[in-house]
């Protein structure tokens, strides 16, 4: 497929992931084939474990879906500790739906605008 294509639909799995938990005890987890060595699981069911939704109320992700465990930190406010750098006092742009604009990024604070003139000198 073309890179567009793959693109595509690499975002639109990641607009429609869900969250998950994986199962946590023995009761949860698949059933061993091998008695003999139950801390070895054969190489064709490592990955045969049941991922629940986290809402109980999403139904259970597909082999194709894209899930994910923990959310994703925020971005606007500052945790030095991840390396966050927040958005307080950033210049946005309030013309533009990307990832500039003022929307996005004062993150429902609400902002204020400034208006320039600016003189140029011409040659």
């Amino acid at each position: 497929p073309t890179f567009r294509s793959v693109g595509d639909a690499l975002k639109d799995g990641f607009d429609g992931a869900s969250r998950v938990m994986m199962p946590n005890t023995e009761l949860e987890a698949p059933a061993q084939r091998n008695d003999a060595a139950p801390h070895r699981v054969p190489r064709r069911d490592r990955y045969r474990f049941q991922l629940r939704p986290h809402n109980p109320d999403h139904k259970t992700p597909g082999v194709k879906d894209l899930v994910y465990l923990e959310s994703s930190p925020g971005f606007c406010e500052k945790n030095p500790r991840l390396g966050i750098p927040g958005t307080h006092g950033r210049a946005c742009n309030d013309t533009s739906i990307g990832v500039d604009g003022c929307d996005l990024m004062c993150c429902g604070r609400g902002y204020r605008t400034e208006t320039m003139f600016v003189v140029e000198r011409c040659n």
